[in-house]
């Protein structure tokens, strides 16, 4: 099983909890959270996150996240539907892979390779499990479980992640509750 595929039926196993239930529970309310947003983002940010995004879902037999755009769509959530507390751990959470960066190789993300940002995220990764694993309820989610969540729903929900990654039928037809599974079928979008 490659890396895609297991995440890809990770994002489904989670359904809902993956983007963080309290998304669902609040909605993208755009009144009082869009007036407490930290920052906005820039061009610079936005392809930052394409980066981040890509390590995360790197192109295969698929295009990756960068080619669906997930980086836009981490920014739009961000500054739609977190309150100014994730926000705050989002936008340092990007300046602390940045840091861990140049501590770890002596350059910014964006200039060190493929291998070394997926070695640099993949402790990141083991380090947030880690943290979750440990906090307490009033403790804040770890920075980059909250770019993990965005760049999984960012991928999953995109044209490319629902028709190219998962298999998608626009108009599905009746309902099947029990279709043959045939190993390697890619998980069902629709």
């Amino acid at each position: 099983m490659n890396r895609r595929d297991a995440i890809t039926r990770v994002a489904l196993l989670l359904g809902g909890t993956v983007a963080g239930t309290h998304l669902f529970l609040e909605g993208c309310n755009t009144g009082d959270k869009k007036a407490a947003s930290v920052r906005t983002f820039s061009d610079k940010d936005i392809a930052y996150l394409n980066e981040i995004a890509d390590t995360i879902i790197p192109t295969t037999d698929t295009p990756g996240a960068k080619a669906a755009g997930v980086g836009a769509f981490m920014t739009v959530m961000v500054t739609d539907c977190y309150d100014a507390t994730d926000q705050k751990i989002f936008f340092d959470g990007m300046n602390q892979i940045n840091e861990a960066s140049k501590k770890k190789f002596g350059k910014d993300f964006m200039d060190i390779s493929a291998d070394d940002r997926k070695a640099l995220l993949t402790e990141l990764d083991a380090e947030a499990k880690t943290y979750m694993a440990n906090k307490k309820p009033e403790d804040p989610k770890h920075y980059f479980r909250l770019m993990k969540e965005l760049t999984l729903l960012g991928y999953f929900t995109s044209e490319i992640g629902a028709t190219q990654a998962l298999r998608y039928v626009a108009v599905p037809g009746k309902y099947e509750g029990c279709i043959p599974y045939k190993k390697g079928d890619r998980a069902w979008a629709t």
